[in-house]
């Protein structure tokens, strides 16, 4: 999409609004008297009077609960419309404020954050509310809405089998058994397929088989995990624990605060969590397992083929949700000049360069590479391509770090911040320790639009600037070329935009300033030559070793290869936001009917 100039959308602040930080307020009675006008115009299909309580410049977000999608609505104009289309037939009705707290973000924004629950036509709702000061008359306090957030959080008949509803049954002797005609479906099909055995994979299985509908995983590694088992040694998580929590099974309180892949040698810390948790919850699943085909039948079902022991299934069944992870796992390689004959895989065949060349996907251990000169490519940022620049920076101060030569061949400018200061920053208050439960932070989060995080995000951006100052300087001083992101909002628009551009900070920009890790920046690659890269600037690099950290091609190429051309056509772009600012087709509606596409964060 093309982002907004920041000057479109602008935060509540209290100069806008006109008025001063109230001394004293009664959040829970300011929430509880504007939710009953609330359910009193919905009740009544009063939209002049629903937004009669917001702001001109309110911004309505809703999941599911009124649109059947991810929708995100700016300005009484659009407010109108949506509420025009969607509020009699949603039905909404009981709504009890169930929190309240009274925010100051910054000196001068305050607000009253307000979670509630209300029941629709098909299930259970949850919302969250963002109540801002204005001027009423005779100098009172009005205060409206500047967001409203609703959420789908149940289907009527369809309530998770969990806490009250779980299994009172005792099972002696049978459980294993069962166990075993659950996971083979010798006789029956699933009515979901679900392709990838990854956290997000798992964590859709875990939801459908808890809601009681008939999931498999179908797995083309080994083992549960394999993803991150096979993956490079060094490898360590940037998001924080509590942003990363499954559901139904927490990580442990003793659980490091960044998850390493591998914790020590042969403990593949994330890879065994992730086995563990697919045998604890239940999910049925296959390993060594592929598929192969997949068509839409005349009555909606998919058609699957799956590859076992040599063997093809078909299954038929309702759903078909590709958790294949970003890009699919497949590698973005770059074409530059004098650098292949034969493409075998993503390992190429040198016509010119007499070194190896590789992908950040075949990366071991630094020790492969003790004694050479070896070159990373941080991340490629044209062509829209899905790319994690972080991935280029850890694996340069992993060489670093075992005494390899190693250079960081910067392409683009690139968003830095320190985990130390960012992190804090961002997350406290929801996904930090001392923070609420994992679905209230969910809640608090998910509330905000992102463009509405968007602008916040540009203060906090300022201020981790600010406490990062001295290593950006540093940057700045060896010629590394520095962004804030887009419209100054640092890394989660450039997340959400293409999932790179940006580096969480652990160690590798000092690494860079100390010149422990040499840099290379200002200029594009020309060519490769027979002993390493040639830049546009006639500068020279040599190499023994190029590896690229390209991050992954296109989501829909892999899918594609399943489905076939036809209706591969029919594939909307995965990732990336659309013009309401919402993730495009992940969670949402893929542009084939009853084929999802699930990655990144869920829950």
């Amino acid at each position: 999409m093309s982002i907004s100039p920041a000057n479109k959308h602008s935060l509540p602040t209290l100069d806008k609004l006109g008025v001063s930080a109230p001394s004293e307020v009664d959040a829970e009675e300011v929430a509880t008297q504007w939710l009953q006008t609330f359910e009193k115009y919905i009740s009544s299909n009063d939209i002049d009077g629903i937004l009669s309580l917001l702001t001109e410049d309110a911004w309505w977000r809703d999941l599911l609960a009124m649109t059947w999608d991810f929708r995100s609505f700016q300005g009484q104009d659009q407010i109108r419309q949506f509420l025009t289309d969607r509020l009699a037939g949603a039905e909404l009705k009981n709504f009890k404020p169930t929190l309240n707290n009274l925010e100051s973000p910054y000196d001068d924004l305050t607000w009253i954050r307000v979670h509630f629950t209300f029941d629709s036509r098909v299930g259970g709702g949850s919302g969250v509310l963002r109540l801002v000061p204005t001027k009423g008359k005779g100098g009172q306090t009005d205060w409206k809405a500047h967001s409203v957030f609703t959420n789908l959080e149940s289907l009527n008949g369809h309530h998770e089998k969990i806490g009250p509803l779980r299994n009172f049954e005792p099972n002696h002797g049978k459980w294993l058994e069962q166990r075993r005609r659950e996971m083979e479906y010798a006789d029956y099909d699933p009515e979901v397929l679900i392709v990838g055995g990854g956290q997000s994979g798992l964590e859709v299985a875990a939801r459908l088989k808890h809601t009681g509908i008939s999931a498999l995983v179908i797995e083309k590694q080994a083992r549960i995990g394999d993803q991150w088992r096979h993956r490079y040694a060094a490898l360590c998580l940037h998001d924080v624990v509590w942003y990363d929590h499954m559901p139904y099974i927490p990580f442990p309180e003793s659980w490091p605060v960044y998850t390493p892949a591998q914790k020590l040698i042969r403990m593949d810390q994330l890879a065994d969590w992730l086995e563990s948790y697919a045998r604890n919850m239940e999910i049925d699943y296959w390993t060594s397992t592929t598929v192969t085909h997949a068509r839409q039948e005349e009555n909606g079902k998919w058609a699957v083929t799956v590859r076992r022991n040599d063997k093809d299934r078909v299954f038929h069944v309702d759903h078909v949700v590709f958790a294949i992870g970003v890009g699919g796992g497949t590698p973005n390689m770059p074409t530059i000049p004098g650098m292949d004959k034969a493409n075998q895989g993503v390992v190429f065949v040198q016509e010119i360069f007499k070194g190896q060349i590789l992908h950040s996907t075949q990366h071991k251990k630094a020790t492969d590479h003790a004694g050479k000169k070896v070159v990373v490519v941080g991340a490629c940022t044209s062509g829209g391509k899905l790319t994690i620049l972080f991935i280029a920076h850890d694996i340069a101060a992993d060489y670093a770090d075992h005494g390899v030569d190693v250079t960081l061949y910067q392409r683009s400018a690139t968003y830095i911040m320190t985990t130390k200061e960012g992190m804090p920053r961002l997350m406290k208050g929801t996904y930090w320790e001392g923070g609420p439960p994992t679905n209230i932070a969910d809640m608090i989060d998910n509330s905000m639009p992102i463009l509405y995080r968007k602008m916040l995000h540009t203060r906090i951006t300022k201020d981790i600037a600010e406490a990062d100052h001295a290593l950006l300087e540093g940057l700045k001083q060896r010629g590394f070329n520095l962004s804030s992101g887009v419209d100054d909002s640092g890394f989660l628009i450039l997340a959400l935009m293409r999932l790179g551009g940006y580096y969480l900070d652990v160690g590798a920009s000092q690494m860079i300033i100390d010149g422990k890790i040499k840099l290379k920046s200002g200029s594009p690659i020309k060519n490769f030559t027979e002993t390493g890269l040639e830049a546009e600037d006639g500068s020279n690099l040599p190499a023994d070793v190029v590896l690229f950290a390209t991050g992954y091609g296109d989501a829909r190429n892999p899918i594609r290869e399943i489905v076939g051309e036809e209706l591969g056509k029919k594939l909307k772009p995965i990732w990336g936001l659309d013009e309401e600012g919402e993730l495009r087709s992940v969670w949402r509606d893929s542009g084939l009917p009853n084929l999802w596409v699930m990655m990144g964060k869920s829950q």
